[in-house]
């Protein structure tokens, strides 16, 4: 009898099986830790009301997202504009997805990381050495025309739903970089012209039931090589945050969405504001949709501090020497998900090929 064929997605390897794979199975000293997780200063995750971001105390809502970027760099907002009836569509559809048959599924599979639309595993599959406690579908989403049409057809409705979802999603992104920029004592477009013609993908997170969540991750501690990301998720939690050395559990809020600033905007704040550290568990009783995106700056984009945030005498020097977001996204690719930050490899000190030149 022949051998049986792996099956290159986890859900599928995970019902033929039922068990957690030895390539998915952490070394001793780099597992979850389940037991030391803070599951109750997640509630003070600020949760902020954006109902009157254009309304008469804008201000008041601009500090408060400024003094969450600053202490959290995450918080979460609800009043967002999205509306109810897209966010659950979102949800629906990317159900809807990883149920169909894993035939029709493995239309869009790809292990090459430069595919702009690609089903796949884990995170880099050619590269690692453990694999995470996930299959995603990638989707680059802007312009929405240059790729709307190589998104899947099925299921039939999935097109239109998440090309609603990405457009209502790049909007609240420029409204909140706008809020950041005003928090920052800098002109409400500064952020956004900084970022150039500006890119936006998502990734459409399954996470399969685990029948050992303490043997693996969904994702490791990692740090979002974007400027801001908006994370939409179903009722189970799974994110965590780091905080003051513990993992924080940001259990998911009703009607509400997890914001956090990715290193684009830690590098064009000077460091004034931080990019965190987060990281996704799973669990042995359901299964766990997350859909994250991603409002990054175009490839060209040299990315620098304005010349109000850099000051030598105020404690302020030049954090990072300008480098395009191609060269970080490079860096960052080959680095892989891990606790190490990329910027650091573009400090002053650090003199390389990675600079503007």
């Amino acid at each position: 009898m022949a051998p049986a064929i792996a099956k290159p997605l986890l859900s599928d390897l995970v019902a033929q099986s039922g068990q957690v794979p030895s390539s998915h199975i952490r070394p001793v000293g780099d597992r979850p830790d389940l037991d030391n997780v803070d599951h109750e200063s997640g509630a003070v995750i600020t949760l902020i009301d954006l109902e009157q971001l254009d309304g008469p105390d804008r201000r008041k809502v601009v500090e408060a997202i400024g003094s969450a970027c600053e202490t959290d760099g995450f918080f979460m907002v609800r009043n967002h504009g999205i509306p109810e009836e897209v966010v659950e569509g979102m949800l629906r559809v990317a159900r809807e997805f990883f149920h169909m048959p894993e035939s029709e599924r493995l239309k869009c599979y790809s292990d090459d990381p430069k595919k702009a639309i690609r089903l796949s595993t884990s995170f880099n599959v050619r590269t690692e050495k453990v694999s995470n406690w996930r299959d995603f579908l990638r989707l680059h989403c802007f312009p929405l025309e240059d790729f709307i049409d190589q998104w899947p057809s099925n299921p039939p409705s999935f097109r239109q739903v998440v090309g609603t979802y990405s457009t209502e999603a790049r909007a609240l992104a420029l409204r909140l970089l706008e809020a950041i920029s005003e928090s920052l004592g800098l002109d409400r477009g500064h952020m956004v012209s900084a970022m150039g013609r500006q890119a936006q993908h998502m990734a459409v997170n399954y996470y399969p039931p685990c029948p050992q969540p303490e043997l693996t991750y969904g994702l490791p501690g990692h740090k979002d090589p974007n400027a801001i990301t908006l994370l939409l998720q179903d009722g189970v939690s799974g994110l965590q945050v780091r905080r003051n050395g513990l993992w924080v559990a940001v259990n998911p809020v009703p009607d509400a969405l997890v914001i956090n600033i990715g290193d684009q905007v830690q590098a064009l704040s000077n460091d004034r504001y931080k990019s965190v550290l987060h990281r996704v568990i799973v669990n042995s009783e359901s299964e766990r949709i997350s859909v994250p995106t991603f409002y990054c700056p175009s490839p060209d984009a040299v990315i620098a501090p304005a010349d109000a945030l850099v000051d030598e005498d105020d404690d302020h020097p030049l954090a990072y020497r300008p480098f395009t977001y191609q060269a970080y996204y490079d860096e960052f690719w080959s680095m892989g998900l891990q606790s190490a930050s990329c910027l650091d490899r573009f400090r002053p000190e650090k003199q390389d090929d990675c600079s503007v030149p």
